[in-house]
């Protein structure tokens, strides 16, 4: 077996980590959990604006990734409370908002029964929704074996 016919059977692997943290990175993490459901729901609220404006005056705006990294970048720049998160699970985070408001629309346009298609993104609330971050390859590390997050002060 050659080292090529090797490399097409290797895959991709996926990891899902369930962690025990302390008190203090309880409270870093949730603040980070706070931080990424104030983007979610601020996109939520761009894209029922954007729907609503053209359904009023008939234009075909949009309200993708690139509007809503836009966005991002300027809440950023105004608000300290949010740069002071990572930006990595903030991006991620626009990036299934928009995977979920693809699904919702490819759904309407096939015309699926109700029953069957994926709603519109929703807004989170504090108490309802589950708390879960996303994190790239670049948003984290192993060393010595502790977990380190990008942006992380704990």
């Amino acid at each position: 077996m050659t080292a090529e016919a090797k490399a097409e059977e290797a895959g991709h692997a996926r990891w899902t980590f369930r962690l025990r943290v302390s008190s203090t990175a309880r409270t870093a993490l949730m603040g980070e959990w706070d931080r990424c459901r104030w983007i979610w729901n601020e996109s939520v609220a761009k894209s029922r604006d954007v729907h609503l404006h053209n359904k009023a005056t008939g234009e075909k705006r949009t309200c993708g990734p690139a509007r809503l990294d836009k966005m991002l970048t300027e809440a950023r720049k105004r608000t300290a409370w949010l740069r002071g998160g990572s930006s990595v699970p903030q991006q991620q985070l626009i990036r299934d908002f928009g995977k979920s408001r693809a699904k919702a629309q490819k759904d309407i346009k096939d015309r699926l029964p109700m029953a069957r298609r994926a709603g519109m993104p929703r807004w989170k609330k504090k108490r309802e929704a589950r708390p879960s971050l996303s994190y790239t390859r670049r948003g984290f590390r192993l060393k010595d074996g502790r977990l380190h997050l990008a942006g992380a002060s704990c």
